[in-house]
């Protein structure tokens, strides 16, 4: 049995139906404080909700790799972006005002580094930070609620 870590390569992004489950990629954006972590939550657009930043699939990225593009444009965040899905959660989206689609989420860690003053979403969003429990009680989807309330940061390397 071999020690080799599979790593998701770019992906090429093809058309599917308007009805069909849809990926998203999502960044659990995270610092190490004394007392533990905490989780950077930012605002919906349209419902002013505590969300994590997420996106669509990126043509030529890896999962994890839009993840971090969703963190810098919807939160300013600069920081290291971990290859390791720590969990799925789902929702439904309304686009363009049409009947909601169902959307699958992967969530990809973050450890932040810095938050950019100037960054693409800055006027449209709010960010703050949160302990893991108190990140949990303030999202909506249950699925992302145990990733949040669970979630355990890598050890740090050396």
């Amino acid at each position: 049995m071999s020690n080799l870590r599979t790593v998701q390569g770019p992906l090429k992004v093809a058309g599917a139906s308007k009805r069909e489950p849809r990926s998203q990629f999502a960044a659990l954006c995270f610092r190490r404080k004394k007392k533990g972590v905490e989780i950077l939550l930012i605002s919906s657009r349209d419902s002013e909700r505590w969300i994590i930043p997420k996106g669509w699939p990126m043509d030529g990225k890896t999962p994890a790799e839009a993840a971090a593009v969703e963190a810098w444009e919807e939160a300013g965040v600069k920081g290291s972006t971990l290859d390791l899905c720590v969990g799925l959660y789902s929702y439904s989206k309304e686009i363009d005002g049409s009947e909601p689609v169902p959307c699958i989420v992967s969530v990809f860690p973050i450890e932040v580094k810095s938050l950019a003053e100037k960054y693409p979403e800055a006027g449209e969003r709010r960010r703050k930070w949160f302990s893991p429990k108190k990140a949990a009680s303030k999202v909506r989807e249950p699925d992302l609620k145990a990733i949040l309330k669970g979630f355990l940061p890598p050890p740090v390397v050396a």
